[in-house]
């Protein structure tokens, strides 16, 4: 139907949704801007909806939001974004700006792999959801460089790859000659070489062999690729960093604040090695604290754009995994050249901060340094000695340093800082890295100790870069920014359902305050919902990120903060050092967009080493489930759907399902406002953070899935 044959009111309608072709407006935000507002005016603006909606000219989701149809204008036919695949094949197209993703049925999927950047046409709209649906016209751009799968031979000479679920929806051939050594059941990395025809294998090439399918090397090493990091440094990298010299010239000492008499200190965990940060502390004459933050100095021995640098910003990030570290800088750096160890001489760059008894910043000051550590502390020995089960030459230090650690914390938590505790699991592994116990690490003071001391000296290099730009225009100190933005209503709001049956109220009106959500955590302290409220408040959090743009720090509820302390282990530490460094010279270093070209970047690199980690911590839960199969275990019921009911299993901090189809004893009827299934027949109900009984009867490496049933049964 044309638009000549529209009324008058379904052309108003049009062209106000055309002003806000990205939002879905609710129909009497429709009525007020058409002075529809009567109750005769409003049967008619229904009518003209319905009929638009029969045209498909607009689409009409739940709550009465009206949209106009993408598919119905012929300029927004065709959309870019990036296309996620889900385990059964279909795959969601994201597009940035957009409210809901475009759903793309696995015959429509052209030649398309997860990740990838595609073109997709707009072809339709689901009947009773009304989501979008499309079909891929082209690929833009491919996610990944390195594939993970298992080599099998079908037939002399003829060669395919078994992709792991994570890393393709498609099964890949490869040459012979391509294969690399690889023989059949082996775990491989590979590239893709070529997929022009959708009707076709695409082909593959071996780049490396990860060792026998279902071992624990391969799986590790398969996390690892999955996520695009790789253990190995190119040679000629590791050559590079072999070369440097172990001296460090008397003239770059000369230069620096010299540090080395001074009690400088670090404190790690027992099992680490690199140690990129070193703390002194004193009292001035006037009463305020003296806190030196000391931090490795890695751009010293890392010139920007060398070969170096360049595969330290290809890595992002170290990656810590159960069973090991992939370092961002080779061994010799991290461990040795640039590690602040006891009784060396080192290179750092030093935050100095004045601070007033009750924790405000009264001066500060950033300094190239030279240390020299007096003593390698481990948190648990730190520990001892604030408690006074153990004396030591550094105790005054130790004190001075816990009490203003306190009074950081205090201040921190009144100014809106969100207080998150989460369990982190910690596996004791045999020597071929099979989980043998599972503890949940101890959170200790000496923890608190450090990250309060860290805190600070990030938010003052952040502080000390607003007070450079009071004397010269923002343009010429752009900076690199820890930010973070504010969560998301919508999965607060989900959270406010969540508690809401089991007697906790999360009232949130408008804008939601970081004190609201410390009520709420508070609420539910030591309570068995303690740990779901916490996983679904993190995961309705923004993801924090690197970026020019300061937005500031939500979560700690910082207005400026940058990452400083950790230039070993992240390089966006690397950059705000040079940053830092080029603005006490007086020059300028990053641009602005590459600042934001390097903060997206940087901000996808870390995505991937958590989920790397999370991987691999989930693999050894299943590994040690998998030899508990028939063991009973208590847990807490952490999400309830139509299909099943999820349990964290305490002690182990892990999750498994049971499914609703196990459940014989009656038939399961899921309420999802009061978050439960319920027995038709006997009444017997399974609620949210309900304490459960249950029996692991299944797991699944590969998929690092955990099948449960109820023990009671």
């Amino acid at each position: 139907m044309s638009k000549n044959n529209l009324s008058s009111i379904e052309k108003q309608i049009i062209e106000i949704l055309k002003s806000y072709p990205d939002a879905s407006i609710p129909v009497p935000i429709l009525g007020d801007s058409l002075g529809l507002t009567s109750k005769k005016a409003a049967k008619k603006l229904k009518q003209a909806v319905n009929r638009l909606k029969q045209l498909e000219i607009v689409r009409v989701s739940k709550g009465n939001l009206v949209r106009l149809n993408e598919v119905a204008v012929k300029d927004k036919d065709t959309l870019t974004g990036k296309l996620d695949v889900t385990s059964r094949g279909d795959g969601y197209v994201i597009v940035e700006g957009r409210d809901e993703d475009i759903k793309i049925p696995s015959r429509q999927m052209a030649t398309a792999l997860d990740g990838d950047t595609v073109e997709v046409k707009l072809t339709g709209y689901h009947k009773k959801s009304g989501k979008a649906i499309g079909k891929i016209e082209s690929v833009v751009k491919r996610a990944k460089s390195i594939f993970v799968g298992v080599l099998h031979q079908e037939a002399k000479n003829t060669y395919i790859i078994k992709p792991d679920q994570q890393s393709s929806r498609v099964d890949f051939f490869v040459e012979k000659n391509d294969l690399n050594g690889a023989k059949p059941g082996e775990k491989v990395t590979f590239s893709l070489v070529n997929w022009d025809n959708k009707g076709a294998y695409p082909q593959g090439k071996i780049q490396s062999r990860l060792g026998e399918a279902g071992s624990n090397e391969a799986n590790i090493l398969s996390i690892l690729a999955e996520k695009q990091f790789e253990a190995d440094f190119p040679k000629e990298v590791f050559d590079y960093a072999e070369q440097i010299p172990d001296e460090i010239p008397q003239k770059e000492i000369d230069r620096r604040l010299d540090m080395r008499d001074d009690a400088v200190v670090t404190i790690d965990p027992a099992d680490a090695k690199d140690f990129d940060d070193g703390l002194s502390i004193k009292i001035l004459d006037n009463g305020n604290y003296y806190l030196g933050v000391h931090i490795a100095d890695v751009t010293y021995y890392m010139p920007r754009e060398s070969i170096l640098d360049e595969e330290a910003y290809h890595r992002g990030t170290s990656v810590y995994l159960v069973d090991r570290t992939i370092s961002m800088l080779p061994e010799r750096l991290s461990n040795g050249l640039c590690s602040l160890r006891p009784n060396e001489d080192k290179l750092a760059y030093s935050c100095f901060m004045e601070i007033a008894p009750n924790g405000k910043l009264v001066n500060h000051s950033i300094k190239e340094t030279v240390i020299h550590s007096k003593e390698r502390f481990v948190y648990d020995e730190v520990q001892d000695i604030l408690d006074g089960k153990k004396q030591h030459e550094f105790e005054p230090e130790l004190k001075m340093l816990e009490k203003l650690a306190h009074t950081l914390l205090d201040k921190r938590f009144r100014e809106g800082s969100i207080k998150f505790e989460t369990p982190e699991p910690k596996f004791v592994l045999d020597d071929n890295g099979k989980p043998v116990d599972v503890i949940i690490k101890e959170r200790i003071f000496a923890h608190k100790l450090i990250e309060e001391c860290m805190l600070m000296a990030n938010k003052t290099v952040a502080l000390h870069v607003k007070n450079l730009r009071t004397k010269k225009s923002k343009d010429d100190h752009p900076f690199f920014y820890r930010v973070h933005g504010e969560p998301d209503l919508e999965k607060l709001q989900n959270i406010k359902e969540t508690a809401k049956p089991i007697g906790v109220n999360f009232d949130i009106k408008g804008k939601v305050t970081s004190k609201q959500i410390n009520s709420l955590l508070e609420e539910v302290e030591d309570t068995s919902l303690e740990n779901i409220i916490n996983g679904l408040m993190l995961r309705a959090m923004s993801k924090a990120e690197y970026s020019p743009k300061n937005i500031g720090h939500f979560g700690l509820g910082f207005s400026d903060y940058a990452h400083f302390t950790s230039p070993i282990r992240r390089y966006p530490d690397v950059i705000v050092h040079r940053l830092l460094k080029r603005y006490s010279s007086g020059g300028t270093e990053y641009t602005y967009d590459e600042l934001l070209d390097s903060g997206e970047y940087c901000s996808e690199r870390e995505r991937y080493a958590v989920e790397a980690e999370r991987d691999s911590v989930k693999l050894k839960q299943v590994e040690y489930l998998s030899e508990r199969l028939g063991q009973d275990f208590t847990g807490v019921i952490s999400g309830v759907t139509e299909n099943g009911i999820y349990v964290l299993i305490n002690d182990i901090y892990c999750e498994g399902m049971v499914r609703v189809s196990d459940l014989k004893d009656d038939y399961y009827v899921y309420n999802p406002e009061m978050h439960c299934l319920t027995g038709r027949s006997k009444g017997k109900k399974y609620r949210l953070g309900d304490s459960i009984k249950i029996k692991v009867t299944n797991t699944d490496l590969g998929r690092r899935q955990i099948d449960l049933t109820i023990a009671d049964f």
